[in-house]
């Protein structure tokens, strides 16, 4: 019985009326619709019912995970620039994207970038150390997770300077290999001086020749707002890890924690 009305439905008569032909096909049209909601609403179901992984459900999270391998793989490279601009395309009035880990009580007196290249072993540098490094400038389309974007101009030290000269990212102290990574940690970790924010960056990103340790905005120390002394520019990365008012650098073999991984989102984010 069931088998003759799919029949029927699907192939209909052997010579059908050009009226017979169109309800048959929207007969079957609707029949699809109904098995794709159904499809739908199961597979719904089942994935709202998953575990969380960091608040994003497991299936997700696990989809987050597989998109970053490929795009690290296959994709990311140090050749890969991001296309720059001239200086009269950067905005003068440079939008804030987010306040946390900024601290009203800041005292930029008393600020020192505290560096643990390994346990035991940390630098604590001034700014002015930091300055002391080749300077470099970048304008490049600042993009946000929130979907704006905006040219923008930013000064500082290249983040592969200054491990370069301070030695650290490399497995116990040993001068860091920036080409072929072979004695870094794979990951670097870096919090505001409240520790309210904080990011994790693959060690590729953060060597990066666009990676700076960011001191000025248009030419000027950074704003408060903008996280004054000093914050990270990345161009391989959205908005989210450009952390504001950089109070530590660590370096380890397993992902340190990420203020919005932590909250659902992808944890690579790259570019």
């Amino acid at each position: 019985m069931i088998k003759k009305l799919f029949i029927r439905i699907f192939k209909g008569p052997a010579n059908p009326t050009f009226e017979q032909v169109v309800r048959r096909k929207t007969t079957v049209s609707f029949l699809w619709f109904a098995v794709a909601i159904v499809f739908a609403f199961g597979f719904w179901k089942w994935l709202n019912a998953q575990p969380r992984d960091a608040r994003a459900l497991r299936p997700l999270r696990m989809v987050m995970n597989a998109n970053e391998k490929i795009f690290a793989t296959l994709f990311y490279s140090n050749n890969n620039a991001a296309p720059t601009y001239n200086a009269m395309r950067a905005a003068k009035r440079v939008r804030v994207n987010g306040k946390a880990g900024m601290d009203e009580k800041f005292d930029a007196t008393t600020w020192k970038l505290k560096v643990v290249r390994t346990p035991g072993d940390t630098l604590f540098l001034s700014l002015d150390a930091i300055k002391a490094l080749p300077k470099t400038e970048i304008i490049f389309d600042f993009k946000c997770v929130e979907g704006w974007d905006q040219v923008t101009h930013w000064g500082g030290v290249k983040f592969s300077d200054f491990a370069a000269k301070y030695n650290v990212g490399a497995v116990n102290n040993a001068a860091p290999d920036l080409k072929n990574y072979s004695n870094l940690y794979p990951y670097a970790g870096l919090e505001t001086p409240d520790k309210k924010y904080f990011v994790s960056m693959d060690m590729p990103s953060m060597l990066h020749p666009q990676t700076l340790l960011c001191y000025e905005m248009n030419g000027k120390p950074l704003p408060d707002n903008q996280g004054f002394p000093l914050r990270l520019i990345t161009p391989v990365k959205y908005g989210v890890k450009n952390i504001k008012r950089i109070g530590t650098i660590f370096f380890s073999n397993t992902q340190p924690r990420d203020y919005w991984a932590e909250r659902g989102y992808d944890y690579y984010l790259g570019l």
